[in-house]
């Protein structure tokens, strides 16, 4: 069910044995990430139960559901960007029945990633499973 684009960062987890090797790939999906409009940057995109303070801008295009986001932590931009993959190009009536933990245990973010981290990224997936409902 996940995405082409999240199937090569599983690919590129395989390649990476070494967890700070992950995380660094991690934070250059983040830093290849447009930076997200300031506009954009409102009380109503953003995800709340995150440490650090994390937007996220939902829209359709051709019917495929996308989103943009942004943070202020490194990693966490990251995050965003690994869920963006996961998640951007499929069509909307596909959106919630990606099983996001699942999917992200397959790169064993589940077992590396602080409780806070975590939390935001589980605050992520229900913020997106929201917009979808």
């Amino acid at each position: 069910m996940a995405s082409a684009a999240f199937e090569e960062i599983v690919e590129d987890f395989e390649f990476l044995d070494d967890w700070e090797d992950r995380y660094r790939h991690v934070i250059d999906l983040g830093k290849a990430m447009e930076d997200l409009d300031a506009a954009f940057k409102v009380d109503v995109n953003k995800v709340h139960g995150c440490a650090s303070q994390v937007w996220l801008q939902f829209y359709t295009e051709d019917d495929m559901f996308r989103f943009d986001g942004d943070s202020d932590a490194m990693i966490v931009r990251g995050l965003v960007a690994v869920l963006r993959a996961l998640y951007n190009g499929l069509p909307l009536n596909e959106v919630a029945a990606v099983d996001a933990h699942a999917e992200l245990a397959r790169l064993g973010l589940n077992d590396h990633l602080s409780a806070q981290r975590s939390n935001g990224v589980r605050s992520m997936v229900e913020k997106i499973q929201t917009v979808v409902a």
